[in-house]
């Protein structure tokens, strides 16, 4: 197996120092951010308000030379006002098609779960294809293409819960949590990300994100590794707690994601940790509960990452 190129490692330190000079002491999630890109995934960052989910989608949109669109979704937010309309132009009789914001490399959806279910589904088609439909011509979408979803899991007046097929469409559901004593003092005493925010210059081009992202497939994953992951999901889809366990997709998806953050943390090959450290960011969200008293927001996603843990630590590492 070839090693991971002093160029690739050199663009991967650009980006990941680009945006943790906003997010600090978060590198986990910050290297899970990097690595959904690098998969060709998107992301949901579910947590309260206030806590940096708006600001590292947008750190990581600056930190790319790259289209960037803000879409705050509320209840009558239309399908039309996220894909674009056709319009007649009457002195050259036909129809012309007005790309709406999903047309750029990077979309932030803001509080996606504020949106009907119909521009919920718009979207996440999008994202699944890489496409859209209107008045039956299809556009290609740019490339790359990655979407950053933001919900908030507390609050349930006026939100659209994703059902289980569309959470399923993201490649990770990742969790800030508030900063540290000493990040917290230090972002009183700058006065917020903003000022640092605005600083930010793009680091790496769309060219060289592609040619990183073509890279992840060769990451080496070994037989012994394959079969774990495999054990891993086999048991979710037994477990007494659950009446869906992951699915096909949700495997390929883990092994694509742990071959990213391997070429994130500068390896050409998968470890047990790249495994594990991304199992609940990946798989928690696409279980089923068997029990239907379980609920919405923070009490669903803390049960299903309690379940995947209890997996993990069911199963030995292969060492």
């Amino acid at each position: 197996m070839n090693p991971v190129s002093d160029t690739v490692l050199e663009r991967l330190e650009r980006l990941h120092s680009s945006i943790v000079r906003v997010i600090r002491g978060k590198t986990e999630i910050v290297d899970s951010l990097i690595a959904a890109l690098l998969s060709r995934g998107h992301v949901l960052l579910e947590d309260v308000p206030g806590v940096g989910k708006t600001t590292l989608a947008q750190a990581l949109a600056r930190s790319l030379d790259l289209d960037f669109n803000r879409i705050l979704f509320t209840s009558d937010t239309l399908p039309s006002d996220i894909i674009g309309i056709s319009v007649y132009r009457q002195e050259q009789e036909k129809f012309e098609f007005l790309p709406g914001p999903l047309f750029s490399n990077v979309v932030l959806a803001d509080e996606i779960n504020r949106a009907a279910p119909r521009t919920q589904s718009a979207l996440l088609e999008a994202m699944s294809e890489h496409a859209v439909t209107v008045e039956k011509t299809r556009h290609r979408l740019a490339e790359p293409f990655f979407v950053v979803a933001t919900q908030n899991p507390v609050e349930s007046t006026g939100t659209y819960p994703l059902p289980e097929s569309q959470l399923d469409r993201f490649l990770m559901r990742l969790s800030m949590g508030y900063p540290g004593r000493d990040e917290e003092l230090e972002l009183l005493r700058s006065g917020g990300a903003e000022p640092e925010l605005e600083r930010l210059q793009p680091v790496v081009d769309a060219q060289e994100v592609i040619e990183m992202q073509d890279l992840v497939a060769e990451v080496h994953v070994s037989e012994v590794l394959l079969a774990y992951l495999h054990e891993v999901v086999e048991a979710t889809r037994r477990h007494e707690a659950l009446s869906l366990g992951v699915s096909t997709r949700g495997c390929l998806a883990w092994q694509r994601s742990a071959q990213a953050l391997a070429l994130v943390r500068g390896r050409a090959f998968v470890l047990p940790d790249d495994l594990q450290d991304s199992a609940e960011s990946v798989l928690a969200h696409r279980l089923l509960h068997a029990d239907p008293l379980v609920g919405d927001g923070w009490e669903r996603s803390r049960s299903e990452r309690a379940v995947i843990r209890a997996v993990l630590e069911s199963i030995p590492v292969p060492r």
